[in-house]
């Protein structure tokens, strides 16, 4: 009789634990319940803003899509809270001469990235190195900006290259972005290094911008979008201008202003194009340079005044059938003019002083498999006309065309990772031919947005 009493008990018990995991069970039940109505209210909430936004912005004619990108869509699934995080991993082997001190002939020095004295400034860099590694944050703010970081480490040191918002929709094909941004001049400007197709920048940009080729700058830029059929863009932009040709005065008001129009479409179905016009503007103030003088010695000076840059580009890209997956062909180049004009102080003796100069590069890369491509660039500039005034006698100034070939081919396992082999016959230095070799790899960890056209 015992024996049954007991499991009598047992069962009983045993029941009550159930109902009482069942009652757990329907509590936790209802929570989700709950919370997928409340994300479902809020998500139709945001579609309805979505729907509203592009009903105001639809143009009245059917736009085509050519090939070149536009603003970032509001629907990613990257939040404030869920942001989109990548890691971009670049480094190479390079075989080249040793020269105490590289540069471009006929130039003023724009500098680059050596991040700190003493340290060799990347473009001089023999042997193993490892190049930026970028971190990037993205995300969408909330359903009307977004916002992006790109923070760059090297040996210790931390380079914020990027940190920006850019409006999500604000109609009319209007577009807004404030912080620190690479400009939208010229056409291989706004891109990171790890989107080149070559392993290093062209001449022209690193005559323009300095070794790490590109101009970036605080401040604020508009876009506008045309509802034509032909890709129009019109863009202004408003900024600092601390950046070389320019230096930062430290002063109320702007130090640099951009403008640029570009326009593009498709010519059937395997080819489309892209072309553009900007200017640039900026200021100088005591900007320091050094010059060869005529003794053989080194002569120091520093410019005041202003600079102009004038940029054309092209691209011309082909696929077949539209598939870039499998073989596609680019073609790219630029043109730049720059004219300097201010006074240059040398040894404490100010005098007037300006430049004219020039230079353009022209580069193809075709995709023969899913995983090779291989290229070609041929890049020269003009020292061009320099006024140095009194100076004349104590500076020496030398006519001059720098020039540079270079071939490359490169594999690609995926689109996160690539390794490249490139040589290039580089005369822009006076009397100096080096033949160089890089061995160079990309790696993309995480999450990677589009690159551009």
């Amino acid at each position: 009789m015992s024996k049954k009493l007991t499991a009598l008990a047992l069962l009983l018990a045993a029941s009550g634990v159930v109902q009482a995991e069942d009652g757990d069970l329907a509590a936790i039940r209802a929570q989700i319940d709950e919370m997928k109505k409340t994300y479902e209210q809020r998500i139709a909430a945001l579609e309805q803003k979505l729907a509203q936004a592009e009903a105001k912005t639809a143009p009245t004619a059917a736009q085509p899509m050519p090939a070149v990108e536009r603003a970032p869509a509001a629907t990613s699934a990257a939040s404030g809270f869920n942001p989109e995080v990548s890691l971009i991993l670049q480094g190479q082997y390079r075989n080249m001469k040793q020269l105490d001190e590289r540069g471009i002939t006929g130039f003023v020095p724009a500098g680059g990235h050596d991040h700190g004295a003493g340290e060799i400034e990347d473009g001089s860099k023999r042997g193993f190195s490892v190049n930026h590694t970028e971190l990037v944050l993205a995300a969408n703010i909330d359903p009307y900006w977004r916002g992006q970081a790109i923070l760059a480490l090297i040996d210790g040191a931390v380079e914020v290259e990027e940190a920006w918002f850019q409006s999500l929709g604000l109609g009319q094909g209007i577009g807004l972005k404030g912080g620190r941004f690479r400009s939208g001049i010229g056409y291989l400007n706004e891109q990171h290094p790890h989107m080149w197709d070559f392993s290093d920048a062209p001449l022209m940009y690193q005559a323009l911008f300095g070794t790490h080729g590109s101009y970036a700058q605080d401040g604020v830029q508009a876009k506008w979008l045309a509802p034509t059929e032909l890709f129009v863009e019109l863009g202004a932009e408003a900024g600092r201008g601390a950046a070389f040709p320019g230096t930062d005065r430290n002063g109320n008001g702007r130090g640099a202003a951009a403008l640029f129009a570009h326009v593009g479409g498709d010519v059937g179905v395997a080819h489309n194009w892209r072309a553009g016009l900007s200017w640039l503007t900026t200021e100088a103030r005591d900007r320091a340079a050094h010059f060869e003088g005529v003794a053989g010695d080194e002569v120091e000076g520093a410019f005041s005044g202003s600079s102009r840059t004038w940029i054309a580009d092209f691209v011309w890209k082909w696929a077949p059938d539209g598939n870039p997956k499998y073989r596609n062909f680019k073609f790219q180049t630029e043109y730049f003019q720059r004219q300097e004009k201010g006074t240059l102080a040398v040894e404490a003796n100010e005098d007037a002083y300006r430049t004219r100069q020039s230079g353009w590069y022209a580069q193809g890369v075709y995709q023969f498999t899913p995983n090779w491509r291989a290229g070609l660039r041929y890049e020269q500039l003009d020292s061009g006309t320099r006024d140095f005034g009194s100076h004349a006698a104590t500076v020496l100034v030398e006519d001059y065309r720098p020039k540079k070939a270079s071939a490359m081919v490169d594999y690609s396992w995926s689109e996160f990772s690539r390794v490249r082999l490139q040589y290039a016959q580089d005369k822009s230095m006076l009397g100096i031919t080096d033949h160089q070799i890089t061995l160079q790899y990309v790696m993309s960890l995480g999450a990677h947005g589009a690159h551009k056209f």
